[in-house]
């Protein structure tokens, strides 16, 4: 029998009649500021669940099922959540994470889709192949984190530090990144040639309004069609780069070797500091 106390009480708010919690039905449960530190949940069926304020850091989590899960202010930081279901693809089904407490957690592979993780701490999380399709993630924390291949499809990202993320092949389909910052994405890496950063990235009409890429590494991103009024670019990797029909207007190019962009249809005579050579200016 395992007892699931309040934290800092010896309230029980669960009793579960097993040996392990790990493959349990805890569907709607209410465990409101539960303390699971530690515990193994893999596989278990949390769906619905109120989970706020809980502290669930070092959980295991793999495969679990946090559909609609009500997880808001809850510590989850170092908790494993590969493979974790938090939504089965609609508004009403998003597990809510706002306010979280997510650093080093793993999300590999799991489905995010309109989840809101607005204001959440995940610095340093994986959400490599996470699935993220119009989740919220305004304001939140991402320094340091790992979102290759990342698919933040109609996602809102905007006011996010994603300082020194790693969103190699990261797609950002119409994704709304206006002010986030992503100055110095991996730029101390020594071989800026490796998949890093931004590298690969799909940036198609993704809002970048005020947006700072300085010094990033943008090789190959595709910006079709993207509104980077009055972004930073400065001293950008932009090697391979698309920028067709993008809005440069104000966008800072100071330092950047645009020989090797696709511009064409893009007008830089509002753009700031850009050195076009001459075979290319026919294509502003």
């Amino acid at each position: 029998m395992i007892e699931i106390k309040r934290l800092d009480s010896d309230e029980v708010l669960l009793t579960v009649e097993a040996d392990t919690l790990s493959g349990a039905d805890l569907r709607e449960a209410d465990l409101s500021h539960a303390d699971l530190a530690n515990a193994d949940l893999r596989n278990t069926d949390l769906s619905y669940a109120d989970l706020s304020y809980a502290n669930l850091e070092n959980a295991q989590l793999q495969s679990a099922q946090l559909v609609g899960a009500h997880l808001a202010h809850a510590k989850m930081n170092h908790a494993d959540l590969t493979g974790a279901k938090l939504s089965e693809g609609t508004q009403a089904t998003g597990a809510i994470l706002s306010n979280a407490e997510l650093q080093h957690v793993k999300f590999i592979n799991a489905d995010l889709r309109y989840v809101d993780l607005h204001d959440a701490d995940l610095a340093e999380a994986d959400l490599s192949n996470a699935f993220l399709q119009q989740a919220n993630l305004q304001q939140a924390n991402l320094k340091s984190a790992k979102l290759c291949s990342a698919m933040f499809v109609d996602a809102n990202l905007s006011d996010c530090d994603l300082r020194s993320t790693n969103l190699c092949n990261a797609h950002f389909n119409r994704a709304n990144l206006m002010k986030a910052n992503l100055s110095e994405a991996f730029s101390n890496v020594p071989d800026a040639t490796s998949n890093v950063t931004l590298v690969g990235a799909n940036l198609t009409q993704a809002t970048l309004v005020n947006t700072n890429f300085s010094n990033a590494v943008l090789k190959e991103a595709n910006f079709y069609r993207a509104d980077l009024r009055d972004a930073n670019l400065s001293k950008a990797m932009l090697g391979g780069a698309h920028l067709r029909r993008a809005n440069v207007a104000g966008t800072d190019f100071s330092g950047v070797e645009l020989g090797a962009v696709v511009m064409d249809f893009t007008n830089f005579s509002q753009a700031k500091n850009a050195n076009i050579p001459s075979y290319k200016r026919n294509l502003r």
